[in-house]
């Protein structure tokens, strides 16, 4: 296991993102042991995330299938993008580890829950929030003949990417660098994670996509449902780097207790 500690669900082109939000009828309590706290809808412990009143540390369990690490890039600047936007005091925490291939690709989400529930070991402490992040080596069984899905925020700390999607859609003549994607569908699905867009964490003003929920509707936002075309991936990612939450969402955050 390696550890890097920090003190302190986008749709690309023709590529989808998905928000899931399957909760679990348990209490959502935070005691030692709790795996419950951990099980809610997506977007429903938001403020814990963002703010220090109850989680003053973070640990990120970062798990992926052998041969399908993201890079190294792109786990410095999702801390980067928690470091700006939640008040954590005491640090984040990244944990990465390998595990075989469960070997059922494409993944249904309830599949995609099942791995967690059989290799997730970091849940909430009294003064730590966890999150598990994991990277899968297949496709999502919700890919269709005119969309793929890069990544899906499905519980209130957890998110998968699909990480050999990405690998399909990056690094070769024409498609963004592969860092830069993976930094995209990350910080997009941790968005969602963090009530984004009007999923937990409330409107400040009038953003959210009528045509595409819980996205914002600035184009040059990170929260935002890009367009379903091959240019799509060009025009979301210019410049080679990725794109940043709008004046709208930061407000959002800030109001839900972040930076």
């Amino acid at each position: 296991m390696k550890k890097i500690v920090f003190v302190i669900s986008f749709l690309v082109a023709i590529v989808a993102c998905t928000t899931d939000d399957a909760s679990i009828n348990s209490s959502n309590n935070n005691t030692n042991n709790n795996t419950s706290a951990n099980q809610q809808t997506t977007g429903s412990s938001a403020n814990d995330l963002l703010s220090d009143a109850t989680y003053t540390s973070m640990l990120i369990e970062l798990v992926y299938v052998e041969g399908f690490e993201p890079t190294q890039t792109a786990i410095n600047n999702f801390v980067a993008f928690l470091e700006a936007r939640t008040f954590k005091p005491n640090g984040i925490t990244v944990e990465t580890r390998a595990i075989a291939s469960p070997g059922n690709s494409p993944y249904t989400t309830t599949e995609i829950r099942a791995i967690e529930d059989a290799n997730r070991t970091a849940y909430n402490t009294e003064n730590q929030i966890a999150v598990w992040a994991f990277f899968a080596d297949g496709a999502s069984a919700n890919n269709t003949s005119s969309g793929v899905v890069l990544g899906t925020a499905y519980r209130n700390t957890s998110f998968v990417i699909y990480e050999e999607t990405i690998h399909g859609y990056s690094d070769s003549a024409l498609e963004p660098n592969r860092s830069v994607l993976e930094t995209t569908v990350i910080t997009h699905e941790f968005g969602h994670v963090l009530g984004l867009t009007n999923l937990g964490t409330d409107l400040q003003s009038d953003h959210e996509d009528a045509t595409h929920p819980k996205h914002c509707n600035e184009e040059d936002c990170l929260m935002y449902w890009s367009a379903e075309t091959g240019d799509g991936i060009a025009n979301l990612i210019s410049g080679g780097s990725a794109p940043q939450l709008d004046a709208q969402c930061i407000a959002d955050l800030q109001a839900n207790g972040g930076k």
